[in-house]
């Protein structure tokens, strides 16, 4: 093939294997050799409406089959998948729908009002609507009428019966763009960050080499495909090697404990509110999790008392550490290493470089914190359209700004101390704010936590407590104070405190610490 790009695998695989069980979902099952035809199938679908190499096809949905098959597709034409956020409302989408220049927008009917409302302004000429079961449904109130400019609205399921289903092969290198990925914008206006083919196969090897993958295991995906942690850690690696997937399209405790025993899944992915819910869920004792032997956590620390609920089920915790610009995976700590490396996010990928830079861009000694910097072929070279952004980003050429502050122990092992933009100077003592919230994670009462820095006539700033209870609990400012009296320094203890019914997050969980402080 000429195609030596991601979107090559599927055919590749199929050689392999055909018969097997490639997605599980709602949908209904689809073998490699099934998925491979449809891909084939969208690919000339998409070809038919004008889409050619370097043309940009956005997406919209849950995790559903027709995402993956639109990635693939994309990868089979050259074109750049755009999977977009389906929590953003229309404005933000018309925004990465207009910096990307998308011409082609598949989208699923239920987010079908976002989807048109989004276009006004944009190059998109084609939409592709998206039945639930990603069948063939009439066209209803689909309509282009709300739009100030041509959109040709069809069904999803109808494009892929109406085109052939002749392989396409179109050459492809890794340098070429696969996929534009923008970022979660917690720190103001979202980027696109411009992932190539190269920079998704070598995160892939990263991952099965790393994760020990194997053409065995079930792969359960409750986190959105739109994020790049679900999509390149968690879907890709698996399809590479000939695994299962189990696509969700929404995240419901109970449900993923059942999916578990009656797939006997033995992957799952998520940031430690999912671990969370899961292990407090009511059937939680009951369920049967002998499948389960690879569970990643990514996002934040896993709080102790999530750490032990599932040890003492006998099941340990990979927990991982990346961005956007790297595809994502950065680091990764293994299962063995989890208690005696307690909050650390690991070594470095196989593939994948990192070092501890001072503000001058030199060396730092073990212990001592400094910016996060990457190097390695899974690193984006360049963020869409923003050559500044781009120039900006880069340390001595190669190596990624990650905008993260850390350090590594005598033994390589990274430990995350948090956001430059989010550290708080109190009386020049800098505070890392990750590291009061991991500490305040173990109070028993507390839910989730962020901590941020309020004005301080006296000090500049001080650390402020913001924190969901667990059903039933509660909790006083000074109780919170008391207990983290002895654990840590006097001047990280956060001198205020909010409850709150709920967290604002982006897609991959994360709390948006802007919009708190907006809020507050």
């Amino acid at each position: 093939m000429d195609n030596n790009g991601v979107g090559s695998w599927l055919q590749r695989r199929r050689r392999k294997s055909g018969t097997k069980t490639a997605l599980l979902s709602a949908a209904g099952t689809l073998s490699y050799e099934a998925l491979a035809e449809r891909t084939d199938r969208l690919a000339n679908a998409l070809r038919d409406r004008g889409v050619a190499k370097g043309d940009r096809v956005a997406y919209l949905g849950e995790n559903h089959p027709s995402f993956v098959e639109t990635f693939f597709a994309c990868g089979l034409l050259g074109a750049i998948f755009v999977p977009l956020n389906t929590r953003l409302a229309p404005p933000e989408l018309q925004f990465q729908l207009q910096d990307a220049g998308a011409r082609l927008l598949v989208n699923a009917r239920a987010l079908e009002a976002s989807a048109s409302a989004a276009l006004e302004g944009t190059a998109v000429t084609h939409r592709l609507v998206v039945a639930a079961d990603g069948g063939t449904e009439p066209s209803g109130a689909t309509s282009p009428a709300a739009v100030g400019h041509s959109v040709t609205v069809e069904q999803y399921g109808e494009a892929l019966q109406g085109a052939a289903a002749e392989p396409i092969d179109v050459a492809v290198g890794h340098d070429d763009g696969a996929m534009i990925l923008y970022t979660s914008g917690t720190t103001g206006k979202p980027k696109g960050a411009l992932l190539t083919h190269g920079n998704i196969t070598w995160n892939c090897i990263n991952t099965i080499v790393d994760m020990d993958i194997n053409r065995n295991d079930v792969a359960l995906m409750i986190s959105p495909l739109f994020h790049v942690a679900s999509l390149d850690m968690g879907l890709l690696p698996m399809l590479l090697k000939g695994a299962t997937v189990v696509l969700e399209a929404k995240f419901d405790p109970a449900r993923v404990l059942d999916l578990i025993q009656k797939q006997k899944v033995t992957t799952l992915n998520g940031v430690p509110t999912t671990f969370q819910l899961l292990c407090e869920d009511p059937g939680w004792a009951a369920a049967d999790l002998s499948s389960l032997d690879k569970l990643t956590c990514g996002g934040s620390a896993i709080p102790r008392r999530v750490l032990d609920a599932y040890e003492d089920r006998g099941i340990g915790f990979t927990s991982c550490y990346g961005m956007t610009e790297t595809a994502p995976g950065v680091t990764m700590l293994p299962v063995d290493r989890s208690r005696e490396k307690a909050g650390s996010a690991g070594l470095p990928h196989f593939f994948t470089d990192l070092r501890i830079a001072d503000p001058m861009g030199g060396a730092v000694v073990p212990g001592e914190v400094g910016e996060i910097q990457i190097s390695g072929p899974n690193v984006i070279k360049e963020y869409w359209n923003r050559p500044e952004a781009t120039a900006a980003s880069y340390a001595d050429g190669s190596w990624f700004r990650s905008g993260d502050m850390g350090y590594r122990d005598q033994e390589g092992f990274l430990f995350v101390s948090d956001r430059l933009k989010d550290m708080i100077i109190s009386g020049g003592e800098n505070i890392y704010p990750a590291e009061v919230e991991a500490v305040i994670s173990e109070h028993g009462a507390v839910g989730s936590v962020a901590v941020i820095g309020v004005p301080d006539d006296k000090w500049g700033e001080v650390p402020q407590a913001i924190v969901t209870l667990r059903e039933g609990e509660s909790l006083t400012a000074e109780q919170l104070r008391s207990f983290l009296d002895g654990r840590l320094a006097r001047y990280k203890i956060p001198k205020s405190m909010v409850v709150v019914a709920d967290m604002p997050r982006t897609a991959s969980g994360k709390i948006r610490k802007m919009e708190l402080r907006k809020q507050l």
